[in-house]
């Protein structure tokens, strides 16, 4: 018995490996973008919460932390469901190559892998379109 798979078997499971990959980069580039507007938030939060009682002028722009501090919480939930998304599909690799070394099937197994996957990204994108939402609905303060 060889660990080596068939070099037809290899190249099947090569193109087949192309959209999980493809996919795994989308959710990185995601994560990022996700990471960077609550990176946004959390400093707009610091910087509200550096005013002063004192400060008449931009004391009222408090106000607005409970708006950001629910953005962030949305955009924490989108984070946490697109890393999830990518363990996914990374463990759909993994398995993919795995059982090509070890001769098994794993198609049925795939799939059930990339359905989750595909519908923990939904769900990321679904709460990222809800924060998006609620940051267009509503003015920032910046003055």
């Amino acid at each position: 018995m060889s660990l080596v798979p068939e070099t037809q078997q290899l190249a099947q499971l090569m193109s087949q490996a192309t959209a999980p990959a493809f996919v795994l980069g989308a959710v990185a580039g995601f994560i990022s973008i996700l990471l960077g507007r609550m990176t946004m938030i959390i400093d707009r939060i610091r910087n509200l919460n550096e005013i002063g009682e004192d400060d008449a002028a931009r004391a009222h722009l408090k106000s607005d932390i409970p708006r950001l501090r629910r953005r962030a919480g949305m955009l924490n939930s989108a984070t946490h469901l697109a890393l999830l998304s990518g363990m996914c599909t990374a463990l759909l690799l993994v398995i993919g190559f795995v059982s090509a070394f070890q001769k098994l099937e794993h198609e049925y197994g795939a799939g059930i892998l990339s359905v989750i996957a595909l519908a923990l990204l939904g769900a990321s994108l679904f709460m990222f379109s809800r924060e998006v939402r609620i940051g267009l609905s509503e003015s920032d303060h910046y003055r």
